[in-house]
């Protein structure tokens, strides 16, 4: 008899307690629209202050936002560039690093615009305005005004970033919570099956043992808030063949699951408790039993995975208790994981009961961070 083995996985949270990456990525398209929208929302801001006429308040605005965008995106893109180098370092070092950067490409700047104003910009009628004539005067005052926005700019993305830690932090206290509570539930459950099996099956009560152990262990390994669809499978699989030995031919279970899903990450026991349900809930009230079908499909970016059984037609006054803690304790994870976008839709029908499980298709795990950015 072959057990499964679990490899447990280094924890990540140590060593990223020790760095705190907290810039966001000026590589995207999305974060370098915002970053030219608030410059140009700067220059305006700055060319109302100034109380010009109408003909020169266009000037001050055209200078003003030539300058800083070209601050704005000069500096965004250095942060890109030196991004990979610095995200695993402390926290001083990509402070010290962004704010270099960004001093130094404001002189950078600053230095280009003076001397292309004072070279160039006289051999263009009626551009000379644009472009500054004192050269110290024009420098120092954008170096400190730089060390300025700077350091708020820095301070801001460090305040979300911790806010964001701390609601990350949470979220998965919370999921460890939530999967902390549903362990027992097939615990108990799967100890009556082997109970069952002890007096009239030695042989297949002793393979239940074997089966329960690698399920347990598996649902005990804290290192993976997320597992992989597959892996997922294997465990709701170990369940289904403790039941196949309790129930024999009353049980029958159909998986129908596209193979392009089953690196897609989802919380640790979804699929096992809900198939659990399907099965104490459902074919075990049938005299003749039935079958089970899951089969799990994606549409664009959303990955849904629906569990249909068979029910009594007529149900009896009494349900057995944990259906519904069940159901609550997977959508709440989901959530968690995934936000509000994700979650678990419950169809009771005549005769037939369905669970939906939807979440967005990920082969990457994704801090609380990323995903609300």
């Amino acid at each position: 008899m072959s057990t499964a083995v679990y490899k447990s996985e280094p924890d990540q949270s140590a060593s990223s307690a020790n760095t705190a990456n907290y810039l966001p990525n000026f590589c995207e398209g999305e974060m370098v629209f915002s970053v030219i929208l608030v410059a140009e929302l700067i220059a305006i801001v700055y060319s109302l202050t100034q109380q010009l006429n109408s003909e020169t308040f266009w000037t001050t605005l055209a200078s003003a936002s030539m300058l800083l965008l070209w601050i704005a995106l000069c500096s965004a893109a250095a942060l890109c560039l030196v991004r990979r180098f610095i995200e695993n370092k402390s926290l001083s070092v990509i402070t010290i690093v962004s704010m270099a950067l960004l001093v130094l490409v404001t002189i950078f700047v600053s230095e280009i615009v003076f001397w292309v104003g004072r070279h160039y910009a006289k051999h263009f009628s009626g551009s000379l305005d644009l472009f500054p004539y004192d050269h110290f005067g024009f420098l120092w005052p954008n170096v400190l005004i730089s060390i300025i926005v700077s350091a708020l700019v820095l301070r801001y993305f460090y305040v979300n970033y911790q806010w964001q830690v701390k609601l990350n932090s949470e979220s998965q206290s919370r999921i460890q919570a939530l999967q902390a509570r549903i362990r027992p539930h097939f615990l108990f459950n799967s100890m009556n099956t082997i109970a069952y099996l002890v007096r009239g099956n030695p042989d297949a009560a002793e393979q239940a043992i074997e089966d329960l152990s690698d399920l347990f262990r598996a649902s005990l390994n804290k290192s993976k808030q997320l597992v992989k669809l597959s892996e997922e499978i294997i465990m709701a699989k170990m369940n289904q063949r403790m039941e196949e030995l309790r129930l024999g031919e009353r049980l029958k279970v159909t998986w129908q699951i596209d193979k392009d899903l089953l690196d897609s990450l989802v919380p640790s026991l979804v699929l096992q408790p809900l198939l659990e349900n399907a099965i104490y809930h459902g074919i075990e009230t049938l005299p003749g039993g039935g079958e089970v079908t899951i089969h799990g499909q994606r549409q664009d970016n959303t990955i849904s995975i629906a569990i249909v059984n068979p029910t009594s037609p007529k149900p009896t006054l009494k349900r057995r208790s944990g259906h519904q803690i069940a159901l609550a304790n997977i959508d709440e994870r989901l959530q968690l994981a995934f936000g509000t976008g994700a979650g678990l839709d419950v169809s009771p029908q005549q005769e037939q009961f369905t669970v939906t499980l939807r979440f967005p298709y990920s082969e990457k795990q994704k801090s609380a961070m990323e995903a609300s950015a």
